[in-house]
C-alpha cells in the first residue's frame, strides 16, 4: 500500500516555495526550493508532478497575494473620496512590502517562464479593471479606469527601470489632480 498525499503538507511546501520565489524570483530549477523547503526534490515533484506544474503553481499562489493586496489597496471605501484611496494605493504599490510581487511578475512577462501561465499577461491586466472603474464611478469618472491603470502600469515600470520614485510620485499627484481637482493638493509620502 503506497502513500496517500496529504494536500496540507503540499500547501506548506508551495507557501515556503512561494515566499521563496517572492524573495528571490522564479528559479530555473528545483534546487533554490529544495533549499527554501528543506525538503527533497523528489518530495516536491510527488506532490506538485512535474517543476513546471510546481512553478505554475507558485506563480498562481503568489498572484493570489498579489490580488488579496493590491484588491484591498483599490477598493471603494465609503468613508473615503476614491482620489484618496489611489494616492494610498499608490504609496503601498511603490513601498517595499509590494516590490516581490512586481519583481516575479515583471520577470514572468520578460522571460519564457510565461509559457507556464498562458494569458497570464492579458489577466494580469484585466483583473484590476474592475476595483478601479467602480471607484473612479464613485467621483464621477466611470469608464477611466483602463487610462489610469496604464498610467499606473507605466509609472511602475518607469520606478523599476530608473528608481526615479520622485519623479514618478510627481507623475502620479498630477493624475490625481486630473481625476479631481482637489486630489492635486493630497500629500501622498
Amino acid at each position: 500500500m503506497g502513500r496517500h498525499p496529504r494536500p496540507e503538507i503540499a500547501e506548506q511546501l508551495l507557501e515556503r516555495c512561494t515566499d521563496h520565489a517572492l524573495e528571490h524570483g522564479l528559479p530555473d530549477r528545483l534546487e533554490p526550493l529544495v533549499q527554501a523547503t528543506g525538503t527533497s526534490a523528489r518530495m516536491l515533484l510527488y506532490h506538485f508532478g512535474t517543476r513546471d506544474a510546481l512553478l505554475l503553481a507558485v506563480l498562481r499562489q503568489a498572484r493570489r497575494r498579489h490580488l488579496d493586496s493590491w484588491g484591498g489597496l483599490l477598493r471603494l471605501r465609503p468613508d473615503e473620496h476614491y482620489a484618496t484611496t489611489l494616492g494610498r494605493a499608490w504609496v503601498s504599490m511603490t513601498g517595499p512590502d509590494e516590490a516581490p510581487f512586481l519583481r516575479m511578475f515583471t520577470q514572468l512577462r520578460q522571460q519564457s517562464e510565461q509559457s507556464l501561465w498562458p494569458g497570464f499577461t492579458r489577466q494580469a491586466t484585466t483583473d484590476w479593471l474592475g476595483p478601479l472603474d467602480a471607484g473612479l464611478a464613485s467621483i464621477g469618472r466611470g469608464g477611466s479606469a483602463t487610462l489610469v491603470l496604464a498610467v499606473i502600469r507605466g509609472l511602475l515600470m518607469d520606478v523599476e527601470a530608473t528608481g526615479d520614485l520622485e519623479r514618478a510620485d510627481a507623475a502620479f499627484t498630477e493624475l490625481l489632480g486630473a481625476l479631481d481637482p482637489a486630489a492635486a493638493q493630497l500629500p501622498l509620502r
